[in-house]
């Protein structure tokens, strides 16, 4: 005989622990044990069989892990909790017998203090590791950086969450590794390409925040003290991969006593450098090497290219590839060449962001929104481009602008200089999203702008595109349906309305009285005259009788069935002739076509008018023509579908139904998508 297992030392019982007996092995306090295990990234498992896993008859909601709470009990944070907890027992003690400044000197001096440096290089052993995991930790920072300071949020805490993502956000301009952009209603989305990684994060718009008392800043606070030291880390390795590489650049360069642009003895070294090339020259030419160093630039050249390839598709019918991103010397040159101003309406922070990090170098704004501009000034000519979130108003409606002599000139709100162009801010979104310099004049001041796509959003097969071709898209006859539509909601909208009666006088009720004294009259004498003989009514066994005797016929007689067979082969007769009409259909409308341009000819040559109700006729068959096939042509391929689930398993039909319903769901979602567009375009036109 085995031994008896005891109950709750094997299987779920023994791999899983609740969250009560987890903060008593580890005898600390709930808020402690969350912030451990917020810190060390333990989260709570669920079972597969809550009553086999619970060693108890109460029902248990939270299970963690038993080896991660084992993993808990060497953690050094938790001697950090205690001596955390004995601190606030004496300052309680001092602040009980009124000695505030020893509580005081007490917290300042001896309150241990949290260091997460050991956690941060256990969870990430690498510098990809940190990377991946950069997405929630950037848009929380960047959250806690727009959020005014309250009681739950100090304001040390914002101050250092701007500082470590104003550091981020440098790094990005410099190494030119920001791609990607998005506006939507819940904030900014940026995309960022660092070390091959794809970190995407999501910063609030810079509205008034309001602090509402539903959200526990305590187990946000936590999670900010991990993101500011992660965050801290990433941001001292990046800095100095930039140094690395700020340094590298300089070895193979020529010192700087030896460059031809510097002056010695009062002479220029143009002069010198002259007669010192002429003799290398001829020292090269005589020693035949001008060929290598004609051919060396041109291999340092292609060595140095930087440019991604482009993924082409072998066949029209395959996938689209995805393309790869820009790199760091395109993205720098976008807006390289360029002047920018910002007008005081258009949102600065993010704009400069984007400008910067897409290469332009000279940005200037208003005075109002902050110094460090390349320009306040307004009318400066070296502006080539100007950022406006107004509509154009006429100049009668401005106010005028008070001189000052201080203060930079301004110009009128409305006008416009010169030489420059005119942008709304979605332009500059749009640009860096498609990697090139769209049109200016779709996105000029007051004009409606095109639709703000999302860069994450590839169009789908059968999907509806809205960049692509209304035409392109709309599947066979789509179009002449969605017209035979709006035709006929024409009609149903001009018809005229239901006529009313009309009101009636003492003149016209008094003639009416008499017509109705003459029509009884002639009533009564009908009345008079005989009636007419009605038929008899036939019971069941008259029938009976009536049809054994042959008197009378009753249905189903073999008389009706005769009958019957022979319109049978009328109408198989007529259904053939219709399809050889059909058949021969295209030849008929080539006929009638020359049939009726012969009339148009005659009818031009008397001088007679042309009716356009034949054309009319025409066109009308024609359209109900198409539809007809193409109501055949669909009906076909549903038979032909059908067949085909009757040939496949049970599995597969059931797999096929699915794909069939998603299919279709999306069909009829671009297909509403298509009737609005359409709708748009017609109503522009």
């Amino acid at each position: 005989m085995g031994r008896i297992k005891k109950k709750g030392t094997s299987g779920q019982a023994k791999n899983y622990i609740t969250r009560t007996q987890a903060v008593r092995k580890l005898q600390i306090s709930l808020p402690d044990f969350r912030r451990l295990c917020i810190f060390k990234g333990i989260y709570p498992r669920e079972p597969r069989n809550k009553k086999k896993a619970s060693k108890t008859s109460t029902p248990n909601t939270t299970f963690y892990y038993t080896k991660d709470i084992q993993y808990l009990l060497h953690e050094p944070l938790l001697a950090k909790f205690r001596d955390q907890k004995s601190v606030a027992k004496k300052i309680a003690r001092f602040l009980g017998r009124g000695e505030v400044s020893d509580a005081a000197r007490l917290e300042k001096t001896h309150a241990p203090k949290l260091t997460l440096d050991h956690v941060i290089k256990e969870r990430y052993p690498t510098f990809i590791d940190a990377l991946r995991d950069l997405d929630d930790a950037l848009s929380l920072l960047f959250l806690f950086a727009t959020l005014p300071s309250s009681d739950h949020v100090p304001a040390k805490t914002i101050a250092l969450c701007q500082r470590l993502c104003h550091e981020f956000q440098h790094y990005l301009i410099i190494s030119n590794s920001l791609r990607k952009s998005f506006l939507s209603i819940k904030g900014i989305y940026y995309q960022a390409t660092i070390q091959g990684q794809d970190i995407m994060w999501l910063v609030p718009y810079r509205f008034v925040q309001r602090v509402n008392g539903d959200v526990d800043y305590r187990i946000m606070a936590t999670f900010v003290d991990f993101y500011t030291t992660l965050l801290g880390f990433v941001n001292f390795r990046l800095y100095t991969s930039i140094a690395f590489t700020l340094e590298g650049r300089t070895v193979g360069e020529q010192p700087k006593a030896l460059e031809p642009s510097k002056q010695t003895n009062g002479h220029s070294n143009n002069e010198v450098s002259k007669e010192v090339q002429a003799r290398v020259d001829e020292v090269i030419k005589s020693a035949g090497l001008d060929k290598d160093q004609k051919e060396q630039p041109v291999e340092a050249a292609e060595e140095d290219t930087d440019a991604i390839d482009r993924f082409e598709t072998a066949a029209p019918e395959a996938d689209t590839l995805p393309q790869p991103d820009l790199s760091g010397n395109e993205a720098g040159a976008l807006f390289a060449p360029f002047v920018f101003y910002i007008s005081r309406e258009a949102p600065k922070a993010p704009l400069e962001f984007i400008l910067r990090a897409f290469g332009c170098r000279r940005i200037g704004w208003d005075v109002v929104l902050g110094g460090g501009a390349f320009t306040h000034d307004e009318t400066d000519p070296r502006i080539t481009h100007q950022i406006v979130d107004r509509p154009q108003l006429p100049e009668s409606s401005l106010p005028a602008i008070p001189a000052a002599s201080d203060a930079p000139q301004k110009v009128k709100a409305g006008t416009r200089i010169p030489g420059r162009t005119y942008v709304q801010p979605q332009w500059v979104w749009d640009c860096i999203n498609e990697g090139k310099l769209l049109r200016a004049d779709l996105y000029g001041p007051g004009a409606t702008l095109p639709p703000h796509l999302s860069p994450w959003v590839k169009p789908s097969r059968g999907g509806y595109d809205p960049r692509a071709p209304l035409a392109e898209q709309e599947e066979e006859g789509e179009a002449e349906e969605a017209e035979d539509a709006s035709d006929s909601d024409e009609e149903m909208e001009d018809e005229e309305p239901v006529e009313e009666k009309p009101t009636v006088t003492a003149e016209e009720s008094e003639d009416e009285a008499e017509e109705a004294e003459d029509a009884s009259d002639s009533d009564e004498e009908m009345e008079d005259e005989e009636p007419v003989e009605e038929k008899p009514t036939v019971t069941a066994e008259e029938s009976e009788d009536e049809s054994v005797d042959g008197g009378m016929d009753v249905a189903g007689s073999d008389d009706d069935s005769d009958e019957e067979d022979e319109d049978e082969e009328v109408e198989e007769f007529e259904g053939v002739e219709e399809g050889a009409e059909d058949e021969s259909g295209e030849d008929d409308d080539d006929e009638a076509a020359r049939n009726q341009h012969q009339r148009e000819l005659e009818a031009e040559a008397a001088g007679l008018p042309f009716s356009s109700n034949s054309v009319a006729d025409e066109a009308s068959k024609k359209k109900t023509a198409k539809s007809k096939k193409l109501a055949a042509k669909k009906r076909q391929e549903e038979e032909e579908l059908e067949r085909q689930k009757m040939m496949m398993s049970r599995k597969k039909r059931k797999l096929l139904e699915k794909m069939t319903y998603s299919n279709k769901k999306q069909s009829e979602e671009a297909a509403k998508l298509r009737s609005k567009r359409r709708k748009l375009e017609k109503a522009q036109k």
